[in-house]
C-alpha cells in the first residue's frame, strides 16, 4: 500500500491537486502561503495586468533568494576555509 497523500494547494486562484509524501506536506503548504502573500504584495504595490506577471515576479524573487543563499554559503565556506588554514599554520608552527 502506498504511503502517498493527496492534497490540494491553491495558488493565484487556482487549485492544484497533488500526490505527495506526507513529509512534504508542511513545506508545500508553507511555500503556497508565501507565494500567496507575495502575490498580494505585488498586486498592492504595482499595476498588474494579470496573474502571470505576478507569478513571474514571484518566481524571480524566489529564485534570486535561492541564488543569494548559495552565494552567501560559498562566501562563508571560503571564509571558514581561510580561517582553518591560518589556524592550521599556527598549530603547525607551535608544534614544530
Amino acid at each position: 500500500m502506498s504511503n502517498q497523500l493527496k492534497i490540494k494547494i491553491s495558488i493565484a486562484d487556482r487549485v492544484y491537486p497533488l500526490t505527495i509524501n506526507p513529509s512534504q506536506e508542511e513545506g508545500l503548504r508553507r511555500a503556497a502561503k508565501k507565494i500567496e502573500e507575495m502575490i498580494k504584495r505585488f498586486e498592492n504595490s504595482y499595476a498588474v495586468r494579470d496573474k502571470q506577471d505576478v507569478l513571474a515576479m514571484c518566481a524571480l524573487q524566489f529564485a534570486a533568494q535561492v541564488e543569494q543563499k548559495a552565494i552567501d554559503k560559498d562566501t562563508d565556506s571560503q571564509h571558514i576555509e581561510e580561517k582553518l588554514k591560518a589556524l592550521n599554520e599556527l598549530l603547525h608552527e607551535h608544534l614544530s
